[in-house]
């Protein structure tokens, strides 16, 4: 039977009509703001603070997109008679997202967390050059990352947390006894002092009767 002319237009105007009278699924960007996951990988952010210069990061990325310089600085010693005592100081810490592949490893290896992923991805640039970043930039975006999302609830306690509180639970305890002591102490004391007391007038006692059966 031969299609009857026209059938195909009716039913694209049939879809349309249905679609007209749904809502809208369309996210307006940049108007609205998607809802990213909590573990989004948008940039990388630098904590400054905690960097090492280990170089760690830069040897294990896989592009070779991390850029570090750093030179050495002597401390003087704490003490007199020690030794002076030198340490790395961070030049520039720059990342290359036009060569970045976003795998997490530099995240993955940093032994001081330093780095960690940001959700922001609004960085586009009309030059590549521009999409090096240094660590000023790479610091704003440290601001913009999420808390850690919390535990599950039938998960182990992470180590440090469960030393810190074994530390500090111990130093409780400790407290707890030296002060508990330090009251028996004082009862005892007061015992003592309550016993010689009562011997006195025991003492006193006695005299005063020896005194009265002496007399004529």
């Amino acid at each position: 039977m031969p299609p009857i002319p026209g059938s195909g237009l009716a039913k694209g105007l049939a879809v349309t009509l249905r679609t007209m009278t749904r809502k809208t699924v369309t996210a307006q960007y940049p108007d609205t703001q998607p809802e990213l996951p909590p573990r989004s990988r948008g940039v990388i952010g630098l904590f400054e603070e905690n960097c090492t210069v280990c170089m760690l990061c830069a040897r294990e990325c896989p592009d070779w997109c991390i850029y570090i310089d750093s030179h050495k600085e002597t401390s003087p010693p704490a003490a007199p008679g020690g030794r002076e005592r030198s340490r790395n100081v961070l030049d520039r810490f720059a990342i290359d997202f036009s060569l970045c592949m976003y795998c997490g490893i530099c995240i993955e290896v940093c032994p001081f967390d330093a780095l960690f992923w940001s959700p922001e991805f609004e960085y586009a640039e009309t030059d590549i050059h521009e999409l090096t970043h240094e660590r000023d930039k790479l610091r704003e975006w440290m601001w913009t990352v999420p808390e850690p999302p919390a535990l599950d609830p039938g998960a182990e306690e992470p180590k440090e947390i469960a030393a810190a509180r074994k530390a500090a639970d111990k130093l409780a305890a400790q407290r707890a006894q030296a002060q508990q002591d330090q009251a028996d102490g004082k009862n005892q004391d007061g015992k003592n002092q309550d016993g010689k007391n009562q011997d006195g007038k025991n003492q006193d006692g006695k005299n005063q009767a020896d005194e009265k059966g002496g007399t004529p």
